[in-house]
């Protein structure tokens, strides 16, 4: 199945806060949580397809796998002034398990400056832990490295091709 970004997804900037979502007019106001309606689940896939089929052409059609059926799979999003701009999934490796995996980490490019990236894997690490969760991991992108470990996570092992590109799998205990 492939999801395509509504123009009204994308909306140009600036964009004035939706009510019921964010107050305030600052431009890196965000707010991140977990999908509660079928529309913001819908969204969450359009900005993953947008960033990693779209753009990025990590995957050729959809990056939807088994992940996204699993009943214990969090698809959060995060806001900007309002704005669901970004995704995250984040599940446990095996059903009960403390280890949590976070991927398809993506913000949409128009909302890159506003830095949602962090805040969004801070709430991943956050709900895992208050679900029972003790570490998460996650393959990352060569380039985000760094970014990773400005927020406390450590490298794992050699770089490994995951999807077809490298990365290299990130660790964190909390």
């Amino acid at each position: 199945m492939t999801f395509r970004m509504p123009r009204e997804a994308m909306p140009a900037d600036p964009m004035p806060p939706r009510a019921g979502y964010l107050a305030g007019p600052q431009r890196n106001t965000t707010l991140c949580r977990i999908a509660r309606t079928p529309e913001e689940r819908r969204l969450h896939w359009n900005i993953r397809h947008a960033v990693f089929v779209d753009e990025q052409r990590v995957f050729p059609q959809t990056d939807l796998d088994a992940q996204d059926a699993r009943s214990d799979a969090l698809l959060a999003i995060g806001y900007v002034r309002g704005v669901i701009a970004g995704a995250v999934r984040l599940y446990p490796v095996e059903p009960g398990s403390t280890l949590w995996q976070g991927d398809r980490l993506a913000v949409l490019p128009c909302y890159r400056a506003a830095r949602l990236g962090a805040p969004l894997v801070r709430f991943a690490v956050d709900s895992a832990r208050e679900r029972g969760g003790t570490r998460m991991v996650a393959h990352v992108q060569l380039g985000n490295i760094r970014f990773f470990q400005r927020l406390g996570w450590r490298t794992v092992g050699d770089v490994e091709s995951y999807v077809g590109m490298p990365h290299q799998q990130m660790l964190i205990d909390f």
